[in-house]
């Protein structure tokens, strides 16, 4: 067992090293800070900036866990604390069919129907002109693609705490809302918590859907209603492109890098906040 949980941690420092080794000639040619602070992306004149394709990630992500996290969340709640057993009966085998609906199926869903609903309905109510192909447009199929993943896990948190402490709640006097509120959520804060992070790294590191609705147009977007292109786009869309030029390899690998380093730190913080967290509320 020790082997085998050494090896894993081989295998994600052997990820690591690769990235950067293919990453070396683009980190030799041009300047780290120019690398991440760059908006102009034109390989074959040798412009390489990432910024625009990092904040777009972190966009697409933030806006999906916003609209995805209350929804499941209240989810989880009414099928655990209030609905009948008919009613589970009905949405958990639902929630595994979304969960197994591949990608690509979500990408075609948000083509046909949310691309055209935000050009035509939703977007000329506060812009003059949108494609429809916006960051909206990938946060909200981002956001249905992990609704049944958030909603599985907080079902099984919400499970865990013993029916005792829902009693001794209510015994006191409390709504059934209260007890939800101070007992339920406070006693699963940190498997919330890490429910979440989850749901971040599935999200940030989605290809296929988000490179279908996006729009995939180079530039910082300024409003939901602009195009993005978040970093699994860029290197999809580009790779088979990269032969033509060795230091495109080396750039999309650094890409590749970056969403490695972000999804890490991301991790790492979100495990000190987590730690944090277990102490506040523990009950």
């Amino acid at each position: 067992m020790k082997i085998l949980t050494t090896l894993s941690l081989f295998f994600l420092a052997a990820m690591a090293t690769g990235l950067i080794y293919k990453s070396i000639p683009i980190l030799k040619t041009y300047p780290l800070w120019n690398l991440l602070s760059g908006v102009e992306w034109s390989p074959f004149r040798g412009e390489f900036g990432f910024k625009s394709f990092i904040l777009s990630s972190i966009y697409v992500t933030g806006l999906s866990i916003a609209i995805a996290v209350p929804i499941a969340l209240l989810t989880a709640l009414y099928l655990t604390e209030r609905s009948r057993p008919f009613m589970k009966k009905i949405v958990f085998p639902i929630l595994d069919i979304l969960a197994g609906i591949p990608s690509v199926v979500y990408g075609l869903w948000g083509t046909l129907i949310i691309v055209p609903w935000i050009a035509d309905k939703f977007g000329p109510r506060f812009v003059e002109y949108t494609s429809g192909y916006t960051l909206l447009a990938g946060g909200i199929v981002l956001s249905v693609m992990i609704i049944p993943l958030l909603v599985s896990l907080f079902i099984e948190l919400f499970s865990t705490v013993p029916q005792e402490l829902r009693d001794a709640s209510t015994s006191l006097g409390a709504t059934r809302w209260q007890t939800m509120r101070y007992i339920i959520l406070r006693k699963t804060a940190p498997g919330i918590i890490a429910a979440i992070i989850l749901a971040v790294s599935k999200a940030f590191g989605e290809t296929l859907a988000v490179l279908m609705v996006c729009g995939n147009m180079v530039g910082i977007p300024k409003s939901l209603f602009d195009s993005a292109y978040p970093l699994p786009a860029l290197i999809a869309n580009n790779y088979g492109e990269m032969l033509s030029l060795p230091i495109y390899e080396s750039a999309l690998m650094f890409a590749a890098l970056i969403l490695f380093v972000i999804i890490l730190v991301f991790n790492a913080m979100s495990r000190i906040i987590l730690h944090r967290v277990e102490k506040r509320f523990k009950l």
